[in-house]
């Protein structure tokens, strides 16, 4: 691993011993995603996304402060993705470093929103539960021993790992039948799968085998067509794991972000532990 995951490393291995500290500007630290609100206007979301995107690339960021970091920018993107005419109010009101970077996210949540449809919204929650992502560190090192396997770069398997499981917060199978932290469909993991599916280290490898067989790294567009029939996710994918790419500390963001669920009840955050641990209620990103 590069010197830089070491550091990288280090850093959030800190962070999970002082996620109840109180922030550098005083204020006590969120306990849960559930306490950070969602802003409500082009303004506030511009003045969220330019301090959080900042402080999560800063290497002078106490550890202390990465989680709710991550829970404000997941807030702000949902915000995006459920008002996308802000966007336009929102970039003039950003620094020119930023602009990329908000642009590329929003787009993602706008793609990866999009294929869930607009069908009528569920009475109940998925039958899932919610587990502890493995520390980044360990994370960090399945997606570098894959790209050592495969020459595909880290950051996809970390892209994937994201969209399809918030980097393994989902346990439970898709409506289509995929499973494990990777999603394979069974038959898929026949092929190209070694070990135990819902394991993350096996999973993240066999994606490696499965991308390659497709193409990658050469062609990484049409690998991820293949892993996901969908244009809309190939986009998102790419643009995650170009962020990370550009800069290894957005992963310390996206490493936070949680697991929602919108029902005909309202919009809830399915915490790690659910459903032992009761689902909360939040503002919906739409006000």
């Amino acid at each position: 691993m590069r010197r830089a995951a070491l550091v990288l490393a280090l850093v959030v291995a800190l962070a999970v011993g002082c996620a109840g500290a109180s922030r550098a500007d005083g204020e006590p630290a969120a306990k849960s995603p559930a306490d950070v609100p969602v802003p409500g206007t082009p303004t506030a979301t511009a003045a969220s996304l330019k301090r959080v995107e900042r402080a999560l690339r800063a290497p002078t960021t106490r550890p202390a402060d990465l989680p709710r970091l991550g829970w404000e920018q997941q807030n702000a993107y949902r915000a995006l993705t459920a008002h996308p005419d802000w966007l336009p109010r929102v970039l003039k009101k950003l620094p020119a470093g930023v602009q990329p970077i908000v642009t590329a996210n929003e787009r993602a949540g706008h793609d990866l929103n999009a294929l869930g449809g607009e069908g009528p919204r569920p009475r109940h929650h998925p039958d899932w539960h919610i587990v502890w992502p493995l520390p980044v560190e360990v994370l960090r090192s399945y997606y570098a021993e894959a790209e050592t396997a495969t020459g595909i770069p880290w950051a996809y398997f970390a892209s994937i790992h994201l969209v399809e499981t918030r980097l393994g917060r989902i346990r439970g199978a898709s409506s289509a039948g995929a499973q494990g932290p990777m999603q394979f469909i069974p038959e898929t993991w026949a092929r190209y799968g070694q070990g135990d599916i819902n394991d993350n280290h096996d999973a993240i490898l066999a994606a490696g085998r499965l991308l390659q067989a497709n193409g990658a790294p050469d062609d990484i567009g049409r690998a991820l067509f293949r892993y996901n029939n969908s244009q809309r996710y190939v986009d998102a994918v790419q643009a995650y794991a170009q962020l990370m790419l550009s800069d290894e500390r957005a992963f310390l963001g996206y490493y936070q972000w949680q697991v929602y669920s919108v029902t005909t009840k309202g919009t809830f955050v399915l915490p790690e532990g659910y459903p032992k641990k009761a689902a909360r209620h939040v503002t919906p990103a739409s006000g």
